[in-house]
């Protein structure tokens, strides 16, 4: 889900910016330094998108840049349990399906695939249902609900990521799945009640 967050802050406007608009500054600046960061409780934020307050500027001895107190507008990303997202399967391994789910991805295992026991066919690519032949492939657009959700701000650097975050997810549920299997299964719901 995303989610419009106000946060208060300090940004350092450098000297060879201050003939620039001030407020298209501070944007830049923040998003710079924060875009794609990711908080625990915030999430992964997205863009920087707006200034509401912008204070007079400070100077701090031995620093020709200029310190504004600042109250600005943020996006964030950050899924929750049992939300449901539509996807793009990135990458298959052999023990499931890697999806695009916005800015992040999130984990199908194999057993969350279908009702259906799954194998990889390593030569494709692909995850094969043994008995209904459904196949996984990369590419494929699908709808998955986040079974849980682990969000680990850790920084490296200074720079957090999102590769110590998962996010399990499952297509073993009604209307969940690739996009085709979910419209064959309506089609025959349709022809059932005929």
């Amino acid at each position: 889900m995303y989610y419009k967050t106000k946060i208060e802050d300090t940004v350092r406007i450098p000297p060879y910016r201050f003939g620039d608009p001030l407020e298209e500054v501070a944007i830049q600046t923040l998003n710079e330094t924060y875009a794609s960061n990711l908080d625990k409780k915030l999430g992964l934020l997205i863009c920087v998108n707006e200034i509401e307050e912008i204070g007079e500027g400070r100077l701090i001895m031995g620093d020709g840049a200029s310190y504004h107190k600042v109250i600005f507008n943020a996006i964030f990303f950050k899924p929750e349990q049992h939300e449901i997202f539509d996807g793009e399967v990135i990458d298959i391994v052999e023990y499931g399906a890697f999806v695009r789910i916005g800015p992040m991805d999130g984990l199908i295992h194999v057993s969350q695939v279908t009702d259906d026991y799954i194998s990889y066919n390593s030569k494709r690519g692909t995850l094969i249902a043994k008995e209904s032949n459904k196949t996984l492939d990369e590419g494929d657009l699908v709808r998955a609900r986040a079974v849980s959700v682990s969000i680990k701000d850790e920084s490296t650097n200074n720079m957090q990521n999102t590769r110590n975050s998962k996010i399990p997810l499952t297509m073993r549920q009604t209307n969940l799945g690739r996009f085709e299997w979910i419209e064959e299964a309506k089609q025959k719901g349709k022809k059932g009640k005929e």
